[in-house]
Formats: C-alpha cells, sequence, structure tokens
C-alpha cells in the first residue's frame, strides 16, 4: 500500500471538491490533524472511517486504496 500516493489522491480529491482539510475532517468525524496526516502520507484512514471518506469524496473503496 503505497501511502503517499493515497494521500495525494485524499488531498486532489478533497480539493476537486473545494473542501479544506478542517471541513473534510469534520464531516467524516476526525481531526484535521488526522486529514493533514494521511494527505503527507504518514498513515492511511482507519477502516471505521473509510466508508464515510469514500461517500464524501465520492470514490469507490478501490480508487481510494490504490490511490486513483
Amino acid at each position: 500500500m503505497d501511502y503517499d500516493k493515497i494521500g495525494k489522491f485524499i488531498m486532489s480529491e478533497r480539493k476537486a471538491k473545494k473542501l479544506t482539510q478542517a471541513k473534510l475532517a469534520s464531516m467524516i468525524f476526525v481531526s484535521e490533524k488526522t486529514v493533514s496526516k494521511w494527505e503527507n502520507g504518514n498513515g492511511v484512514p482507519d477502516t471505521s472511517v473509510l466508508p464515510a471518506l469514500c461517500e464524501v469524496l465520492g470514490v469507490s473503496l478501490n480508487e481510494l486504496l490504490n490511490g486513483e
């Protein structure tokens, strides 16, 4: 699993939806720091957050985990 690729994908999808890190974080009930960590490639979303994250970003689980 390529953390950097996933993080860049999350960032690009978030920006395409015109969401700030803070807004995305509040929508999926995580901290802004957590979203930043993902986008910087220092971790990936926990499995409990994946369904909500995919829904907000409008992507499938496979797209998210493949980073494309």
